[in-house]
């Protein structure tokens, strides 16, 4: 759904004066004077920047700030709702050159439409679209801002469908399903970025604001948000999604980090000859292998817990006694008997990914056979446990995605790219006066 994912990808919105404003408009492509935020009566509709005769306010702005803040839940400083509120309205100002070109190729979207897409997105957050109306109030938003951005991103998926086309020939694809077949049992990453652009002179400025990201990240704000919000790459309407990813697909500085990481983490400013990035490792796999971490387990967990006072020195002991008793295991029949041995309680758990487990526990499970008994682990405060292997269902290999699949993944990746050179001929030619 078009317009639901959008929500999510919006900035934010109203009117400051700031000592720094020169420099985030800089790293945001707007004019260093942008003078455009303050303190201001929702009831005053003054305006924050005209696009070919269109008129953007501040409350057009806020409302989407207000969006976005309520849906994802966001506990924002202040100077991060500044940053963003500057970003909205560079995306409000995109949205609107969208419309407007669209327009000029007598596309337009019909109410009917709009009406059924605002059901939907209504829905999807557990409302009728009159209780969404109700709950957009509440929350500092309106109905108009949503309506508008459905149009929006109808409008531009429709003028993309007529003036972009691209051809995807079978033997490109079946180069490609070669090439993967050579590849098969390589590492390969699935991998996310957020990447700006920066000149020599900008370079310490946009390392520092990149660095800022990062510590949003830790704070909790998703990694898909930021980049919708603040990257400057093709991905950014995807999330900084690259998908799945070998090393000598990405520049050097990317393919270095990459392959020093683990799923999880994030890497970054990277310095690259035109920019930074910063990368998200979400998935490690090898190509056209099934992944061992999809494998469903049948476990039993024997737990010792330690009574309440019990001491570091007497939690070790017991561990280690317990550890003792519990290598000697010989299968799952083997455990009830070890268990009464040492006080223990046993729990079955069936069915179970490894993927879905703290990493930790992965690590120790992925070598096991059936049968086989894991180190122990826990905590001295409560108690030391093991899990004893009993099954194991391994997933299939997935094999090569179909030549429709694949056609239809480099389709969309083009468009992607040719969208974002339409799009900055558009901002190139358009007229912009901010007040």
């Amino acid at each position: 759904m078009l317009a639901a994912v959008g929500f999510a990808s919006v900035a934010m919105a109203q009117t400051v004066p700031d000592p720094d404003l020169g420099k985030i408009a800089a790293g945001l492509d707007l004019p260093a004077n942008l003078m455009i935020f303050g303190k201001a009566d929702p009831n005053i509709r003054k305006a924050t920047a005209i696009v070919n005769d269109a008129v953007i306010t501040g409350t057009d702005v806020e409302q989407r700030v207000n969006l976005i803040i309520a849906i994802n839940k966001f506990k924002l400083k202040p100077q991060e709702r500044d940053e963003l509120r500057l970003t909205v309205l560079r995306q409000i100002i995109d949205e609107t050159l969208q419309i407007q070109e669209a327009k000029a190729n007598d596309i337009t979207i019909d109410k009917k439409e709009i009406d059924t897409t605002y059901a939907r997105v209504a829905k999807q957050y557990g409302h009728t679209p009159d209780a969404f109306r109700g709950w957009l109030r509440q929350v500092g938003s309106a109905e108009r801002s949503i309506r508008r951005q459905i149009e929006g991103e109808m409008a531009w998926r429709r003028l993309l469908n007529r003036r972009v086309d691209i051809n995807v020939s079978d033997a490109e694809v079946k180069e490609i399903l070669a090439g993967l077949e050579a590849q098969k049992g390589s590492d390969e990453y699935h991998v996310y970025e957020i990447y700006q652009n920066a000149t020599p002179d900008q370079a310490q400025e946009k390392a520092a604001g990149l660095a800022r990201i990062i510590q949003q990240m830790r704070e909790g704000i998703p990694f898909d948000y930021l980049a919708k919000t603040y990257s400057e790459a093709s991905t950014k309407s995807v999330g900084g999604d690259l998908g799945w990813v070998r090393p000598g697909m990405l520049p050097d500085a990317l393919a270095q980090a990459v392959l020093t990481m683990q799923p999880g983490q994030v890497a970054g400013p990277i310095e690259l000859p035109t920019g930074f990035s910063i990368l998200y490792l979400a998935e490690k796999r090898q190509v056209l292998m099934a992944d061992p971490r999809e494998a469903r387990l049948s476990l039993r967990q024997i737990t010792v817990r330690f009574p309440k006072g019990t001491t570091e020195a007497q939690a070790t002991a017991i561990a280690g006694q317990f550890a003792t008793a519990t290598q000697a295991i010989q299968g799952c029949g083997d455990v009830a008997k070890v268990a009464a041995a040492q006080n223990a309680e046993v729990a079955d758990r069936d069915g179970l990914a490894i993927k879905d487990m703290p990493t930790s526990v992965q690590n120790i499970l992925l070598p096991l056979q059936v049968g086989q008994v894991t180190r122990p682990f826990g905590s001295i405060e409560e108690s030391v446990s093991v899990l004893v292997l009993c099954g194991r269902d391994d997933p299939p290999a997935p094999g090569a995605p179909s030549a429709d699949q694949l056609k239809d993944s480099i389709t969309e990746q083009r468009t992607n790219i040719r969208a974002q050179r339409i799009l900055r001929d558009l901002r190139r030619d358009a007229l912009v006066e901010y007040r």
